[in-house]
C-alpha cells in the first residue's frame, strides 16, 4: 500500500463529505428557507434553514464516538467505507425531498432527519482519513501529507459551489434545479468507493491490533490523554466557527442583509476555496519545516487582526472588495490553520484511540460552535440593526481563544507514530 494511493482516497473522500456539507449550507443560505419552512418574514425563513444546517452537528458527536470506536477496533479502512456511504445517501435524498408547499410540516421534518443522518455519517469522515494519511506517510513530511486531506475539504467546498453556482443559473432553479447538485453528489461517493475499497488497512493500526485493540478507545483517550484532549477540544471549537461564519454566514449576509447578488457570495466562496486549495499543502510543508505552533499562532493572529478590516470591506457592498476580503480571510488564514491542524491532531494521540481522540475532539466542538455559529451570527447582525461589529468581534475572540489553545499545546512535529504507547504519565498529555 503506497501513501499516495491512500492519500487519494483519503482526499477524494474528503471532498465528496465536505461537498455535501457545503452543498447544505448554501443551500440554506439561499433556497431552504423558501422551499421547507412556512411562508413569513425573511429573518425568519434564515434562520429557520440555519437551524436545520446546525442540526446536523448535533449527530456529529454521535457518529464520532460510534465510528471512532470502530475506526480503532475493527480497522480505518471499513469504517471509512460506511462513513462515506452513509454521507452521500443521505445527500442524495435532501434531493429527492418534498417541500413545504407539497407536503407541510413533513417537509422540514424530513430535511432535518436526513441532515441528522449526513451529519452522523460525517463524524468520523475527515478524523479517519487523517488518521489513515498520517499512519501511512513519511514522517519528516506528515505535515505536508497529512494536509492534503485539507486540501480535498477545499475542492468539495469549491465543487459544490461551482456546481451550485451554476445551476442557479437556471430559470427553474428555485423549482426543481436546486436539486441536481444534492443527487450528483452519489457520482462522487462511488469514485470515493472504488478507491477505499483498493487501498489496505494502515501497517500501524495493524501492529497495535496485534498487541491487542483497545475496548472502549474513547474511555481510554480520555483516562490517559485528557490534556491533549482538552487542547484538542480548545483549538478546534474556535477554528469551527470561524470556518462556517466566513463560508456561509457571510454568504447571507450579503445578500440578505446587504442586498447583493448571490453570485457574489458565491464567487467570493469559489476564489477563497481555490487559494485554499493551492495554499495548504504549502503551509503543511511549512510546518514540517518550522513546526506546528508558529504556523497556526501566525494564521490565527493574521486572521484576528484582520477581522474588522475584512468586514469593512464587504460592508462597502463593492462585489469586487467582497470577494477579496472573504478570500484572505478564509482562503489563506483559514486554510492555514486547517493545514497545521491536520498533523497537529494526529500527534497528539496514541494509535490505540487516535481516531476516537481526533473525531471526539473535532464532532463535539462542532456540535457545540461550528453548527450554530450561522445562526448566531445572523441574531447578533438582527439584533444590532443589520451591523457587521458584533460578527468582527466574534471572529477576534474566536481567533485569540485559538492561539491560546496552541500555545498550551506541546509541539509534536518530532512525534512519531509507531504504536508504541508513550511512557510519560497518565494524563501528562504525553504523545506517542
Amino acid at each position: 500500500m503506497t501513501s499516495r494511493s491512500v492519500t487519494k482516497a483519503a482526499v477524494i473522500g474528503t471532498a465528496v463529505e465536505f461537498y455535501d456539507h457545503a452543498l447544505f449550507g448554501l443551500a440554506a443560505a439561499v433556497v431552504f428557507s423558501d422551499q421547507f419552512f412556512p411562508a413569513g418574514t425573511p429573518l425568519a425563513g434564515t434562520l429557520g434553514s440555519f437551524a436545520a444546517f446546525a442540526v446536523g452537528f448535533l449527530a456529529r458527536p454521535i457518529g464520532g464516538v460510534v465510528f471512532g470506536h470502530f475506526g480503532d477496533r475493527v480497522g480505518r479502512k471499513p469504517t471509512l467505507v460506511v462513513t462515506l456511504l452513509l454521507m452521500g445517501l443521505s445527500t442524495a435524498g435532501i434531493g429527492l425531498l418534498p417541500t413545504y408547499d407539497q407536503v407541510g410540516l413533513a417537509a422540514p421534518i424530513l430535511l432535518v432527519l436526513l441532515r441528522l443522518a449526513q451529519g452522523f455519517g460525517a463524524g468520523a469522515e475527515y478524523a479517519g482519513a487523517l488518521v489513515m494519511v498520517a499512519e501511512t506517510t513519511d514522517p519528516r513530511r506528515r505535515g505536508l501529507w497529512a494536509s492534503l486531506p485539507g486540501a480535498g475539504v477545499q475542492i468539495g467546498i469549491l465543487a459544490a459551489t461551482l456546481v451550485f453556482t451554476a445551476f442557479a443559473a437556471l430559470p427553474s432553479f428555485e423549482t426543481w434545479g436546486w436539486r441536481l447538485p444534492f443527487l450528483l453528489s452519489l457520482a462522487g461517493v462511488g469514485i470515493g468507493l472504488f478507491l477505499r475499497f483498493r487501498v489496505r488497512e494502515s501497517e500501524i493500526f495493524e501492529r497495535e491490533r496485534a498487541r491487542g485493540v483497545s475496548r472502549f478507545p474513547a474511555l481510554e483517550v480520555a483516562r490517559r490523554q485528557p490534556r491533549s484532549l482538552l487542547i484538542a477540544f480548545a483549538v478546534n471549537a474556535p477554528f469551527g466557527a470561524i470556518g462556517y461564519l466566513l463560508n456561509v454566514f457571510v454568504l447571507s449576509y450579503v445578500t440578505r442583509t446587504l442586498g447583493l447578488p448571490a453570485t457574489v457570495g458565491l464567487i467570493g466562496n469559489v476564489c477563497s476555496s481555490a487559494v485554499a486549495i493551492a495554499v495548504t499543502p504549502l503551509f503543511g510543508l511549512l510546518s514540517d519545516r518550522v513546526g506546528r505552533r508558529p504556523v497556526f499562532v501566525g494564521a490565527a493572529l493574521a486572521l484576528t487582526l484582520f477581522a474588522f478590516p475584512m468586514f469593512w470591506l464587504v460592508d462597502t457592498g463593492r462585489p469586487v472588495l467582497v470577494i477579496l476580503a472573504v478570500t484572505l480571510g478564509y482562503g489563506v488564514c483559514v486554510a492555514a490553520m486547517f493545514a497545521v491542524l491536520a498533523s497537529l491532531l494526529t500527534e497528539l494521540f496514541g494509535t490505540r484511540y487516535r481516531y476516537s481522540g481526533i473525531a471526539i475532539a473535532r464532532e463535539w466542538t462542532a456540535a457545540l460552535t461550528s453548527g450554530p455559529a450561522p445562526l448566531v451570527a445572523a441574531a447578533l447582525v438582527a439584533g444590532a440593526g443589520g451591523a457587521s461589529w458584533p460578527i468582527a468581534l466574534l471572529l477576534m475572540v474566536c481567533g485569540v481563544i485559538a492561539i491560546v489553545a496552541v500555545l498550551l499545546a506541546p509541539e509534536t512535529r518530532a512525534k512519531n507514530l509507531d504504536g508504541r504507547l508513550s511512557k510519560e504519565p497518565v494524563g501528562s498529555g504525553a504523545v506517542i
